[in-house]
């Protein structure tokens, strides 16, 4: 047993240089010379024995999700850390009415000690054996400041990320949801760069009506589309609308990105809503989570692809047969991802951070195999949440 003693939650803000919000105040956009701030937090957990797992929350680290986290993280003192399916269980179950996203980092953080403790990585834990994982470029969203703001810059981008090493792009096309230029995009980008890369497009729930989606559809029929996700304003979750959808048109459908869970992604799919499943470790319960999903699609002879990036998701993935790609996520040709730098070592999300074969490494150290800059952290740190048995 490795019993918890003590949980910390620290939230902390920092500067995404060259981005802000796009004006309808939800997405993230490449802005010159603007500076956005961002807020996200760090979960600490340490045991009676000493053991201590650590994960800085990355990509669903909003206010909501802490709230959740803040919720469940008292319930963790005094129960026994190396329990995760148990903790899994009942951690759900307690926030069944809620949308779980706070229980993720919990999980992570588990799994980091659980692999700290045993000293091995998390990798191995699962029973890992990619070392390597090939990597798509995923853009922010369309912006209109001279970055991504044509169906041109989109391909010139994505021939520079193929002169990197990378052999796949994604597209993320502009928050209005204009269906000619999101379908232009989509041809310059097969017209361009079609013949050596694999194409994805991700309007992120824009596109207004089901309508608009099915040309979307279409377009990606003409230009041989690897998937379509989560495409339209019903938010990425009507397996009826998708499944119309899928009898329409050719290029596969991926969504469940905004379905939480083991049992509502299996619905999804067996109301014949989707091609592809959506799973992240931060979404949907942790790695723990990540894995029953991974296994679900696997039972129903499906793929899984992990949504982000981050060591945790790159840890899910070497343990996977039923996965394709790691995403790289939030890319730009004008400015690094608006990640915070909280690495004190070797590991990088950042888009020139891929190799030669555009793979990145799985992580060997213990736990997650990262070490975390905690002077970063202590630096832009806003408010801490401790938890004890006092």
């Amino acid at each position: 047993m490795s019993i918890v003693n003590r949980v910390v939650i620290h939230e902390f803000r920092y500067d995404a240089p060259e981005f802000g919000m796009e004006p309808g105040g939800f997405d993230i956009v490449y802005v010159p010379g603007h500076t956005q701030q961002l807020r996200k937090f760090a979960v600490v957990i340490e045991t009676e024995d000493g053991s201590r797992g650590e994960y800085v929350g990355l990509w669903g680290a909003t206010q909501m999700s802490l709230g959740q986290t803040i919720a469940l993280a008292p319930a963790l003192v005094g129960r026994d850390a190396l329990q995760r399916e148990k903790l899994y269980d009942e951690f759900k179950r307690a926030h069944r009415q809620y949308d779980h996203m706070g229980y993720g980092y919990l999980d992570i953080a588990l799994w980091d000690l659980a692999g700290k403790r045993f000293g091995v990585s998390v990798s191995t834990l699962l029973g890992g054996w990619r070392t390597k994982i090939p990597a798509y470029a995923s853009t922010t969203h369309g912006d209109f400041s001279g970055g991504l703001s044509t169906p041109a810059d989109y391909a010139d981008f994505a021939e520079v990320c193929y002169e990197m090493g990378y052999k796949a792009f994604k597209m993320h096309g502009w928050s209005d949801g204009d269906v000619d230029r999101e379908t232009a995009t989509i041809d310059a980008l097969g017209e361009r760069v079609g013949d050596r890369m694999t194409l994805m497009t991700d309007p992120a729930c824009h596109l207004r009506t089901w309508a608009d989606t099915l040309s979307v559809g279409r377009a990606c029929d003409a230009n041989g589309f690897a998937w379509l996700e989560d495409p339209y304003r019903d938010g990425g979750v009507s397996a009826h609308g998708h499944h119309k959808l899928r009898e329409l048109i050719k290029t596969p459908i991926l969504i469940t990105e905004h379905v939480r869970g083991l049992e509502a992604k299996a619905d999804v799919v067996l109301a014949g809503g989707t091609d592809i499943l959506r799973s992240d470790p931060e979404y949907d319960l942790g790695i723990t989570g990540a894995m029953k999903i991974a296994h679900l699609g696997e039972a129903l002879g499906l793929d899984v692809e992990l949504h982000a990036s981050g060591p945790a998701h790159r840890a899910v993935i070497s343990a996977m047969r039923n996965t394709n790609w790691y995403e790289v996520a939030l890319v730009h040709p004008n400015a690094t991802n608006p990640l915070p730098k909280v690495y004190a070592c070797d590991y990088s999300d950042d888009l020139d951070a891929v190799d030669s074969q555009g793979c990145f490494p799985v992580p060997q150290g213990p736990g997650l195999g990262v070490t975390y800059d905690w002077e970063f952290i202590d630096k832009h740190r806003v408010d801490t949440h401790v938890f004890t048995a006092d």
